[in-house]
């Protein structure tokens, strides 16, 4: 009978190293042979194992293709930043190129596409492109709000629009309404009070913001539709209201401490009384509320024309409230402030939403404001604009 030191075990603690690296080599050898890869009955093959519990497959490897594109669709449309996704799709050549499937593609968040002005290339320009071309809704806003007022290729960016609007997309449906009332990208004929009207109403539909504080105007001022001043006032109490309820439910209830939501009995204090940022969008109730975050398409805008002496070309001005981004694309095409002359507008919403952030303290009285040979829309005119007092 042989013993521990016989022939049969291999001297594992020899002191020759070329001896106990063959020893270790045949152990390897031995367990690797044994755990091979066979085939079962249901077709899978299970992964190879080393004596030191490392995997000779990539787990990725064996997950079919559809389990991987459901895995990048929730990544797509929970990523915070275009780098929560376009740094796993560098992860490996299988990812990059599931990654680009137009069902992932579909249900981009528009985080994902929130490129920044300044890194604004051809590439960005080609992945919108193709997110827009897979079906996602936002993408087609969001790049037609780009070619419409960036690039200046009104009937791409109108097109883009247009597709989301159908769709159901309702800050699309809003923007449309905006450059039916404005005639964007034509003359001042191509106005379309009656169609901005029926777009504002279908967007309102849909709970847009924006579109019932424009419709609540057009209704008291008998902008496109019979005037409606009881009416009128119960949209804009709706937008009040339904702003009020998206700042309950997304602002953290930390932030809500202090006077931002608190009642004013006297009517001259309550304006003006914002601790912080924020805008009294219900001053008319005595109550301040924070202001809106704007949509990523707005946010390109912004950024997009800021700090160009003459950002939207030639004697063409940007819309005066910060959250828009909007410009001209005609001379005089937004209304001007009645009062002051100093601001304009690109709609009626803009204006009460910029009046009560921060014009209702800064306008003034201005003695003459005359542009040469131009009708500046004041109070008497078709395109003023009749700032609350």
């Amino acid at each position: 009978m042989r013993t521990r030191r016989g022939v049969s075990y291999p001297n594992m603690f020899s002191n020759d190293k070329r001896t106990r690296e063959n020893n270790n080599n045949n152990i390897n050898y031995e367990i690797t042979r044994s755990r091979k890869r066979t085939k079962t009955s249901s077709g899978t093959t299970p992964l190879t194992t080393t004596v030191s519990g490392q995997c000779d497959d990539d787990f990725l490897d064996t997950l079919p293709d559809d389990i991987v594109l459901v895995i990048l669709k929730k990544l797509a449309s929970t990523a915070g930043c275009p780098a929560d996704y376009f740094t796993v799709l560098s992860t490996c050549k299988r990812l990059n190129m599931l990654g680009g499937n137009s069902l992932v593609l579909a249900k981009a968040s528009p985080k994902v596409f929130a490129v920044k002005p300044e890194n604004w290339s051809e590439s960005s320009h080609r992945f919108l492109k193709s997110c827009s071309d897979a079906g996602n809704v936002e993408a087609c806003y969001t790049l037609g709000m780009i070619r419409f007022y960036c690039l200046q290729n009104r009937g791409s960016g109108a097109s883009l629009m247009a597709k989301a609007a159908i769709n159901s997309h309702a800050p699309a449906l809003y923007s449309l309404a905006v450059i039916q009332f404005n005639g964007s990208g034509g003359s001042k004929t191509d106005k379309d009070l009656r169609a901005g009207v029926a777009l504002c109403a279908r967007a309102a539909f849909l709970g847009h913001i924006d579109a019932l504080r424009e419709l609540g105007h057009c209704l008291q001022d008998g902008y496109g539709v019979r005037q409606n001043i009881s009416e009128g006032r119960r949209f804009l109490v709706q937008a009040n209201a339904r702003e009020l309820a998206a700042v309950l439910s997304t602002t953290p209830s930390a932030l809500m401490s202090g006077n931002w939501l608190t009642w004013n009995p006297l009517p001259h204090l309550r304006h003006g009384n914002v601790v912080g940022p924020g805008c009294p969008l219900l001053s008319d109730f005595g109550c301040n509320v924070p202001a809106p975050e704007p949509h990523p398409a707005n946010k390109f805008l912004s950024g997009w024309f800021s700090g160009k002496k003459d950002a939207a070309g030639a004697g063409l001005r940007l819309c005066s409230h910060v959250g828009c981004g909007r410009p001209e694309t005609r001379q005089h095409e937004f209304r001007r402030c009645s009062v002051c002359g100093t601001v304009n507008y690109c709609s009626r919403a803009c204006q009460a939403l910029d009046w009560k952030m921060r014009h209702k303290m800064e306008c003034t009285q201005a003695e003459r404001w005359v542009d040469e040979g131009v009708d500046n829309g004041g109070a008497n005119g078709d395109d003023g604009m009749v700032i609350e007092s």
